[in-house]
């Protein structure tokens, strides 16, 4: 089955010239995707002869007039660019010519008009954001919402781990992924109102199957891996993700000031560069790039808008995986599955009403 992809090609701080390069690589590592690059038609046709690349069969230029800039308000990037390339691209999905749409653009933009024009999923009350981040184990720790929801209720953080259970089940193929509920401790008494509300919602969701609630995790638990999915509002993972970000930021400077210092440190750099490239690998924030906009009906991936052309290709695998593994029919059906009990059980208590009532 053939992917395709709809690239918002105008979007981020680098735009085309990352955008399509990025793009070239891509579709000739992946036989199986098409790629939709949309934007100012001259301008990307420009970047494809620089990269030569002038005529390739599985890659398609739609032209937009309109470019979403970093800054723009939600007003004017919803109300009065319609021709925006960050709109035409979400557009293909809508009009069913996209399985999954990739942008570096304005982050609310995105899933402001996201959200517009595909509307939420049935039984989704809000789209959130969830991206990866690497842990000690050597394998990923999905985490939501990192922005998109800054004031939840306890039934959106039930809501975001049951979507985040059926996208980890999917990509990763674990069919009962862990999932933490974020807070200041692991003890139940622990936390405000609201993770402790949504803390009794995951435990029944566990109790009756629908998701695998391991408990309250802390920060630390992020990067050992202690669960699979770490849950919170977006307030609080916006924080963590831009604290853990700019954390990388300073013990690669660091590290790189303190091999330089002299040339007993250099020395010491040159014997250690294997084991110094493969931590840097590991941690290297690129590898992880693209955030799965969750809840919405149709797939919207989300890259950091400083992506360079490997990191933003990234971000393209990220969103042919969620498409090529059927992330949305699983979403879907997940949250029908969760309704459905919920109902069930509201049926039941009403039944040993009436019964304790005669």
């Amino acid at each position: 089955m053939t992917i395709r992809i709809s690239i918002d090609c105008m979007g981020g701080d680098h735009g085309p010239a990352v955008t399509v390069a990025a793009a070239i690589s891509f579709v000739k590592r992946i036989d199986d995707a098409q790629l939709i690059l949309v934007g100012q038609e001259n301008i990307i046709h420009a970047e494809l002869k620089k990269n030569r690349v002038e005529q390739h069969p599985r890659i398609s230029v739609i032209h937009a007039t309109e470019i979403v800039t970093m800054d723009d308000p939600l007003e004017i990037a919803l109300r009065r660019k319609k021709d925006s390339s960050m709109r035409v691209a979400i557009n293909q999905i809508k009009d069913g010519k996209a399985d999954v749409c990739v942008s570096a653009g304005n982050t609310g933009a995105l899933m402001a008009v996201s959200r517009y024009v595909l509307k939420t999923l049935p039984n989704v009350d809000r789209p959130a954001i969830c991206s990866i981040l690497p842990n000690q184990k050597n394998k990923p720790t999905y985490m939501l919402d990192l922005g998109a929801n800054v004031d939840c209720e306890p039934r959106h953080l039930q809501q975001f781990a049951t979507m985040a259970s059926a996208l980890f089940s999917s990509v990763e193929g674990h069919l009962r992924p862990t999932v933490g509920l974020l807070n200041v401790g692991e003890e139940d008494i622990k936390g405000n109102e609201l993770v402790k509300k949504t803390a009794l919602l995951l435990r029944e969701e566990h109790a009756r199957g629908v998701i695998n609630f391991y408990g309250n995790v802390e920060g630390n638990d992020i990067f050992a891996g202690t669960t699979d999915i770490v849950v919170c509002d977006g307030f609080v993972g916006n924080v963590t993700l831009k604290a853990a970000e700019g954390l990388g930021r300073f013990v690669k400077t660091v590290m790189v000031s303190e091999f330089r210092r002299n040339v007993v440190s250099m020395l010491g750099g040159l014997i250690a560069r294997a084991a110094l490239r493969a931590v840097a690998g590991r941690l290297n924030p690129s590898n992880y790039n693209g955030g799965s906009l969750l809840g919405l009906r149709g797939l919207v991936i989300k890259s950091h808008g400083s992506a360079d052309a490997y990191s933003f290709e990234c971000a393209l695998k990220r969103g042919y995986d969620t498409a090529k593994n059927g992330v949305l029919e699983q979403i879907e059906k997940a949250m029908a599955e969760l309704v459905a009990l919920s109902l069930n059980d509201m049926g039941n208590d009403v039944s040993l009403g009436e019964t304790g009532t005669n």
